[in-house]
């Protein structure tokens, strides 16, 4: 079954695609809280395991030095062609597709485990993504997730950029961050797994706010997108107040963000 993206998830697709390779420099700024995330899932040799919104591929390709066979999956097509080139340099035979989280191009019951670090929580219709993670998920078999607390760090970022942001559509979407919340995981999960969840944080370093601002106006499709719509007044004036949010965060080497994630580790009933 080829992936395909929904109608509606066109424009979220163009977002997250934007970046393209320069996502790679977004991941690793949370390898810890991926490196987690793998850790408390486990992967064993010849596991068939799904990294759901692979970016460009950091999760999978850590899954796959473990051993399993990964399949790796999302909506942007440059994220998925950068995803095959680094995986290729690191001489790792990962399939990459394009596929929307709400309407996967799997059969059920297709992998033993699914893994997404801050990906599904982007989802556009969360009951959506949360049935199709469990639909190609084995009975018996397990997800890992890691998603930002709804008052984390990386929550506030974005409340950095929120002014800036157009008007959202009436009814707003729903919030990212409410997969923050253990109580709105069990909500979306619950029905399918049987849930744990462990809290922990990311500790994001750069040099400068400046090096921040470079990095998220380069490489993350949210910022990227926005920083591109702004006329010059306005680039600027969100570009001082992303500086002056990680400056907030100074050190005497640099600066370092602690950034708050739950990572939930689900058995499939």
């Amino acid at each position: 079954m080829p992936g395909k993206i929904q109608p509606h998830n066109e424009r979220l697709a163009a977002v997250w695609n934007s970046a393209g390779a320069q996502y790679e420099d977004i991941s690793r700024g949370i390898a810890d809280s991926i490196e987690h995330c793998v850790l408390r899932l486990n992967p064993k040799p010849g596991e068939r395991i799904l990294d759901l919104a692979t970016g460009t591929g950091w999760t999978s390709r850590l899954v796959a030095q473990r051993g399993a066979y990964v399949t790796g999956v999302d909506l942007g097509a440059n994220l998925i062609a950068a995803a095959t080139e680094f995986a290729k340099a690191e001489r790792l035979s990962i399939a990459y597709e394009i596929g929307d989280a709400e309407c996967l191009p799997f059969n059920d019951a297709t992998f033993d485990a699914v893994i997404s670090t801050c990906g599904i929580m982007f989802a556009s219709r969360p009951e959506a993504a949360a049935a199709e993670l469990a639909r190609v998920c084995k009975k018996g078999g397990r997800i890992g997730l890691t998603t930002w607390l709804s008052d984390s760090n990386l929550f506030k970022m974005f409340l950095v950029m929120k002014p800036y942001m157009p008007q959202p559509a009436m009814p707003p979407p729903p919030s990212p961050f409410e997969w923050g919340r253990t109580e709105r995981i069990k909500e979306l999960l619950g029905a399918n797994f049987d849930l744990r969840f462990e809290k922990a944080t990311s500790f994001y370093r750069e040099p400068s706010g400046e090096a921040a601002w470079i990095s998220f106006s380069t490489g993350y499709g949210p910022t990227r997108t926005l920083v591109n719509c702004l006329d010059d007044a306005k680039r600027s004036d969100l570009r001082r107040d992303f500086i002056n949010f990680h400056e907030g965060f100074r050190n005497e080497l640099g600066i370092c963000v602690p950034r708050e994630y739950w990572v939930t580790i689900g058995t499939r009933r």
